[in-house]
């Protein structure tokens, strides 16, 4: 029987950054954080919400991220909980589960709100009440957000079983059985749209595939980065942070690969530029933002590669993913800092501060939705 190992990210870095001091000792190098540099005018953000729940495991945290729609702001308790909220108001607070809490989502969309569980548990709420609707059971764990598209609810489970449920009932549609990879990171990209028709799944062994979200039939699988090494933690190359589709591209990120544009309607690959990345790359205006794994952020020309600009002043802060909020850049990092740079210079222009290491950014009608390790819940909007 195939066995798949997950190593946490934090221990990778520490793999990768054993030296050898003998022939039978070796020592971890320690690799310290920039500080963070002083701003002059800096700008900051204005917080409009805030929440606070459980706090999740430091080497090891979740795909929780906020959602909302039509105003109300939905999250998860890693105890088990989903709560909405309207403003400060609590509108409803669901318990999933008595045994065991919940290690992805929200995702909001059809009128339903989606989390699940390590034990493989997909739970479905109505949006408006927050009764449960439906429950299924997944081969392995669910440890990235599903993705909701056309009456159907899209997970990944950590085995490789891709499944569709219909958004109503929870019935079991398809599934497809992705390549078993006995090694690799603890994170999965969560399923993206490509198209009214076809959802994008991106793996641990840097491939993408695409899907007919309604027959779960398979269009296309293409290869999108290389990883080399003698090692099996050298050679990790999963594509962690979702894939990111603008137009006829997509662009995707690899951890100890490529940032990589791929022309989907000639398939074939645009370009790669060397870059090691978990995290989602964030496309605006022909640009690539990209944070890496040392902690820089980089921008590339969307159709030629050229690299535009390169920030080195968060180095080794253990940067979330970028994204835009307005006309600026936005990343996290391990204190919660959030810092703003020029996307046309990457010259820090501005600071807010949240509580603890941001692990996901989201950007919903102008406003930027930032969950922490800590528990910290928050959105923000430009001053």
């Amino acid at each position: 029987m195939n066995k798949k190992f997950t190593v946490p990210f934090a221990l990778t870095l520490a793999a990768v950054a054993l030296v050898g001091c003998s022939s039978n000792k070796t020592k971890v190098e320690e690799i310290k954080p920039n500080k963070l540099p002083k701003i002059v005018q800096a700008k900051t953000l204005v917080p409009v919400f805030f929440e606070h729940v459980t706090q999740t495991n430091k080497n090891d945290p979740l795909r929780l991220q906020m959602g909302a729609d039509n105003g109300v702001i939905f999250f998860v308790d890693p105890k088990g909980y989903v709560e909405a909220y309207k403003g400060k108001q609590r509108l409803w607070s669901t318990k999933l589960t008595k045994k065991h809490g919940l290690s992805a989502g929200v995702e909001v969309g059809e009128g339903i709100v989606v989390a699940g569980n390590e034990k493989g548990e997909l739970f479905a709420l109505d949006e408006t009440s927050g009764q449960i609707k439906w429950a299924a059971q997944l081969s392995g764990a669910v440890i990235a957000p599903s993705h909701i598209q056309a009456g159907r609810v899209i997970t990944v489970s950590n085995d490789g079983n891709v499944y569709a449920h219909d958004v109503s009932t929870g019935q079991q549609l398809w599934t497809y059985r992705l390549p078993n990879v006995s090694f690799s990171l603890r994170g999965r990209a969560a399923p993206v749209m490509l198209d009214p028709n076809n959802v994008l799944i991106a793996t641990s062994n840097a491939y993408v595939y695409v899907i007919d979200v309604i027959s779960g039939v398979p269009r296309l699988q293409r290869r999108v980065a290389v990883a080399e090494g003698r090692s099996d933690v050298q050679r990790l190359n999963d594509i962690s942070g979702d894939p990111v589709m603008m137009g006829q591209y997509m662009v995707t990120t690899s951890y100890q690969g490529q940032v990589a544009v791929t022309d989907l309607a000639q398939q074939q690959v645009l370009w790669t530029q060397d870059a090691s990345s978990n995290q989602r790359p964030e496309v605006i205006q022909n640009k690539v933002f990209v944070s890496t794994t040392d902690g820089k952020v980089i921008a590339y020309d969307l159709m030629s590669g050229q690299k535009l600009w390169e920030n080195t002043q968060l180095l080794h802060r253990n940067l979330s993913n970028p994204v835009m909020l307005g006309s600026d850049l936005v990343v996290g990092d391990y204190e919660g800092a959030l810092s703003l740079l020029d996307p046309n210079t990457g010259n820090l222009i501005g600071r807010s501060n949240t509580k603890g290491q941001v692990t996901s950014l989201r950007v919903i009608d102008n406003q930027l939705y930032v969950s922490t390790q800590k528990g910290a819940l928050s959105v923000w909007q430009n001053r």
